[in-house]
């Protein structure tokens, strides 16, 4: 994919105002100094996504992020990767999986221009800002900033299929977690069905991303999800087994469902890479599903 034309930094705001401190921040993420990047990863995020929202500038950080993910030598990826994803999916808790977009920024499609400007000129502009000026429509203007930030991440998507096989498992484990949040992805479910089962934890990352995809489970990934229940790292096992009894069209195996009472009892601990919920979190959530 060609490289974006640069946008006119000027013209955009994040949270304080006009964003020409952005081109910055994002070369200092490629800085051999772990300080300089530390900064720069805070500055964004509370710039681009500061508490949760989105602005104009965030949907233009998006390119630039997946260049630096493409380079295998851009330092700390999984944070340049922690950075993508709360810019394009936000805060969204992940029982809003499988991701329906249309659905989710429908009130945004009614905001026009003249209303993103409206809010931009009462946040930054007027000295008296009248808050009724924008009341009603000040959060659809929110959502759209947002479903912007998501379309430019979708459009770039692609990468994160590469990302699935890459060398550091951690950045495969994250790049799955992101990706399942673009379900209309081309290629998205063989990507992660090929996904070795000996590479924890990028493994037990794909199970979870399997797991939250729409519709039944192809041969394919039903095979997989077999073979994984039988691997040695817990993870995998348990991540398999709940991949298979979330969207297994009837009463999942037995050995699947052994997999998830057993871990349910021994309140396995930990998380996989990428996820908020814990394993445990995760499993209570399986077995609820079921009925249990």
């Amino acid at each position: 994919m060609s490289s974006p034309t640069p946008p006119d930094w000027s013209r955009l705001h994040h949270a304080y105002g006009r964003a020409t401190d952005v081109p910055g921040w994002l070369a200092a993420l490629a800085d051999p100094d772990p300080a300089v990047r530390h900064a720069a990863v805070s500055a964004l995020g509370g710039s681009v996504y500061h508490q949760g929202t989105r602005w104009p500038a965030s949907a233009h950080v998006v390119a630039p992020l997946v260049t630096l993910l493409d380079s295998p030598g851009t330092p700390d990826r999984v944070t340049a990767l922690h950075l993508l994803h709360a810019v394009a999916v936000g805060d969204l808790p992940d029982d809003r999986l499988p991701f329906d977009p249309a659905r989710a920024f429908a009130a945004a499609d009614r905001i026009g221009p003249e209303d993103e400007r409206s809010v931009i000129r009462f946040l930054f502009e007027e000295d008296d800002p009248d808050p009724d000026s924008v009341a009603d429509v000040a959060d659809a203007v929110a959502l759209r900033w947002a479903a912007d930030a998501y379309r430019a991440a979708e459009r770039r998507a692609g990468s994160l299929l590469g990302l699935l096989a890459d060398p550091d498992a951690a950045v495969a484990a994250h790049a799955a977690a992101l990706a399942v949040w673009f379900p209309r992805l081309p290629g998205l479910p063989e990507a992660l069905t090929a996904v070795p089962h000996d590479r924890t934890p990028a493994r037990a990352s794909a199970n979870l991303a399997l797991a939250h995809l729409p519709g039944p489970l192809t041969p394919a990934e039903r095979d997989t999800l077999t073979a994984c229940r039988d691997a040695p790292d817990t993870a995998v096992r348990l991540t398999a087994a709940i991949a298979t009894a979330r969207r297994h069209p009837t009463p999942p195996p037995d050995e699947a469902l052994t997999i998830l009472v057993d871990a349910d009892a021994a309140e396995v601990p930990g998380s996989v890479p990428g996820w908020s919920r814990s394993l445990r979190g995760h499993t209570a959530r399986t077995l609820h599903h079921l009925g249990l």
